[in-house]
């Protein structure tokens, strides 16, 4: 056996049996929970203790976040919709169909970001109208950050039971 053989035995390449895989999971997740709306939750936390200057900074953050979400909204999401399911229907088509591992790992990452998405360009137009000050933001953001971490909950369990069936159909092909 040379060496090529030896590292491709010990490091699987597949993607449900490859760790940097579930790394990059992990990672992916954690940071979409921690940055709401691209504002640091700790920077949430510490302005609804403490008010005052924190509570200025989260609010000129959300709205430059907003903002910045909406105009790209506005401007280039008819083009965002087009290019997107252009890709979900290549993945879809490789994943189902043809029944590529790497289309079905990528499809378990890209569908759950796609629908967190969504829910910021909701939780930014509900803000732009009105729940952008105080307590009332502070609720807004952590509803969000809730349903962000319940989606990435069910997102990862979803992924995890599905990378162990693809590791045990093809560990018993194999």
């Amino acid at each position: 056996m040379n060496l090529y053989q030896v590292l491709f035995e010990l490091i699987d390449m597949r993607s449900f049996s490859n760790l940097w895989y579930w790394i990059m999971l992990a990672v992916m997740w954690s940071s979409a929970s921690h940055w709401v709306l691209g504002v640091p939750f700790d920077l949430i936390s510490r302005a609804r203790r403490q008010g005052g200057a924190l509570q200025d900074d989260l609010e000129v953050l959300v709205r430059i976040n907003t903002a910045r979400m909406l105009d790209i909204a506005q401007t280039a999401g008819v083009w965002l919709v087009a290019f997107l399911g252009f890709i979900l229907t290549t993945l879809s088509v490789l994943a189902v169909y043809y029944k590529i591992e790497f289309a079905q790992a990528v499809l378990f990452l890209l569908v759950p970001m796609i629908i967190v998405s969504l829910l910021s360009l909701r939780t930014s137009r509900l803000i732009k109208a009105g729940e952008h000050q105080g307590d009332a933001l502070h609720r807004r953001l952590i509803r969000h950050r809730i349903a962000t971490q319940a989606i990435g909950v069910l997102s990862i369990f979803v992924t995890s039971m599905f990378g162990m069936y693809v590791n045990l159909y093809t560990g018993a092909l194999g």
